[in-house]
């Protein structure tokens, strides 16, 4: 799966708080672990009680090929690096007919429109062609930054409203409409993991898919998860603020790891589908926390592409529990939400 997402990564933080300590002290935590979408990590935590004639160790066997399986149909659903996935099909063809999708692909299309058009147009997941020409996608990065010509000719196939999705049929206004949900897919993901956990009678549990991640309920011990959002800087990995979420997801959103330079200049893997080009302001880390994880995923990458300013206003707007990461001169200052400060630790 293209990460176009920056790997801004949510650190489980090893410091828990002390409220609501169990007395049950059989409960076990169980570690599932494995890469995903070609290079991604991945890593559940989920209590298990061993009281009864279950065999735990035997179960989270099968829990863990439980996750496989579904995150396995997830890439042959929505990766546009697998030729032969649903997408990459929907991708290469050129009809205009309206294609039966599966339910899993129609989830994140259905949302990725309706975040799109609720971001006015930020978010678009049809910005695979500039994506592709800056060299961030599937494709290798070209020697040297795209010229206005180039970017004008793919800009003239990208565009949120050439995509159309009527209950279970999509389909797109010109043929060229390339779609890449790998600012909503990791958080998707998550959501899927989550839900079968709680299908397979797990109700705390952390599931964390590159960076993105989803809560609830109490550790083991009955404290509850705390994770940490990473200091934006590329030479080490430092915490910059602890949370916790409750039941809740968490994604964060950032330009300090992937990108590329050229003649001294930074260019950002985020790219803004309105000017065609990487983003250029001082907004360096935005987090979101929502009940779902894909809904998060999406927004994180939505404010970022907006700028510090916008994304303040946009986010108190629609009342998001935000948390942004701003560079200055003389370091970092941070801005959130009403709504996020009750997460604060």
């Amino acid at each position: 799966m293209n990460t176009m997402k920056s790997i801004a990564y949510l650190f489980i933080a090893l410091l828990l708080t002390g409220c609501f300590p169990s007395n049950d002290l059989e409960k076990r935590e169980i570690l599932l672990q494995g890469i995903t979408m070609g290079t991604v990590a991945y890593h559940i935590k989920y209590v298990a009680d061993p009281k009864g004639s279950v065999d735990i160790d035997k179960q989270s066997v099968d829990m863990h090929q439980g996750v496989e399986a579904i995150l396995k149909q997830l890439n042959q659903d929505m990766s546009t690096w697998i030729p032969d996935s649903e997408l990459s099909k929907f991708n290469s063809a050129t009809t205009l007919e309206p294609v039966e999708i599966s339910e899993g692909l129609r989830r994140v299309v259905a949302e990725s429109i309706r975040l799109g058009h609720l971001s006015g147009g930020k978010l678009d997941v049809t910005v695979g062609p500039l994506v592709n020409l800056w060299g961030f996608g599937p494709e290798s990065r070209p020697e040297k930054q795209p010229t206005d010509e180039e970017i004008t000719q793919a800009k003239a196939r990208v565009g949120i409203d050439h995509l159309t999705l009527v209950e279970n049929k999509m389909s797109k206004a010109i043929p060229e409409l390339y779609v890449d949900l790998s600012t909503i897919a990791k958080g998707y993901a998550v959501d899927l993991v989550a839900e079968y956990l709680e299908q397979q009678g797990f109700n705390d549990y952390l599931v964390e898919i590159g960076g993105e991640l989803r809560a609830k309920g109490f550790k083991h011990t009955g404290e509850l998860w705390v994770v940490a959002i990473e200091k934006p800087i590329s030479e080490e990995r430092a915490v910059q603020q602890y949370i916790v979420p409750k039941d809740n997801a968490v994604a964060t959103s950032g330009d300090y790891r992937k990108y590329f330079e050229e003649n001294g200049q930074r260019f950002s893997h985020i790219i803004d589908p309105h000017t065609g080009k990487p983003i250029d302001h001082k907004l360096v880390s935005a987090t979101v926390i929502h009940p779902s994880s894909m809904t998060a995923d999406g927004l994180s990458t939505a404010l970022m592409l907006m700028g510090e300013q916008k994304a303040l206003a946009f986010a108190e707007q629609n009342e998001l529990a935000a948390y942004l990461i701003i560079k200055t001169d003389d370091g970092f200052i941070e801005q959130s939400t009403v709504k996020f400060m009750q997460y604060l630790k």
